[in-house]
């Protein structure tokens, strides 16, 4: 990706406009920023000092002639994050973005706002945090939607249940001669 880069070329006030909300729009659904800002990673003003990286990208892109290059784009933006909100997005999330932004700066320049209309159209549901933690749920209570997700689930249900079949089950926990009573594990309880 180090080759990645958006044109120069200055962007119209009506780009501008429209740049500056496609740069709010990706940061709201950027999930791992907002965990940081709704978790306060950066103490108590981390949604102003988030507001503050996007003003920051969006005058990086207005006030500079350009090339403007990836390698330029996200280490600034993950420096700038682990500074300002004390996060390290490992994520992947960060590269993520900048190559987005830098697509989504080329279009303006030529007066093309599908990506940042489509983004505009396709308003998620709630917030970034409360659909990851949503997400998280179900994947804890094994509803995921994903088929290859239910199957597996399915095989190793099955292999526990099978593992269950063949293991003696004590019938009462006994004590020992100290007096002890080894308790069984949780894992397995319930499933006759």
């Amino acid at each position: 990706m180090s080759a990645s880069t958006s044109g120069g070329g200055p962007l119209s006030p009506q780009a501008a406009a429209a740049l500056q909300e496609g740069i709010g729009l990706v940061f709201g659904r950027w999930t791992a920023l907002q965990m940081a800002v709704e978790n306060e990673w950066g103490g108590r003003d981390s949604r102003a000092k988030a507001d503050q990286l996007a003003a920051s990208i969006f005058s990086w892109f207005a006030n500079s002639n350009g090339p403007f290059y990836y390698d330029d784009l996200e280490p600034m933006m993950f420096d700038s994050i682990s500074e300002s909100l004390n996060a390290d997005f490992e994520d992947g999330s960060v590269g993520e973005v900048a190559e987005q932004l830098l697509i989504m700066h080329e279009e303006c320049v030529q007066n093309n706002f599908s990506s940042i209309e489509k983004l505009r159209n396709t308003r998620p549901q709630g917030n970034a945090v409360a659909l990851s933690r949503q997400i998280a749920n179900e994947d804890d209570n094994d509803s995921s939607d994903d088929d290859d997700e239910q199957s597996m689930g399915r095989d190793e249900a099955a292999r526990s249940e099978d593992m269950a079949v063949d293991e003696p089950k004590p019938s009462k926990p006994t004590p020992d001669a100290d007096g002890w009573t080894t308790v069984p594990s949780r894992r397995g309880r319930g499933k006759n």
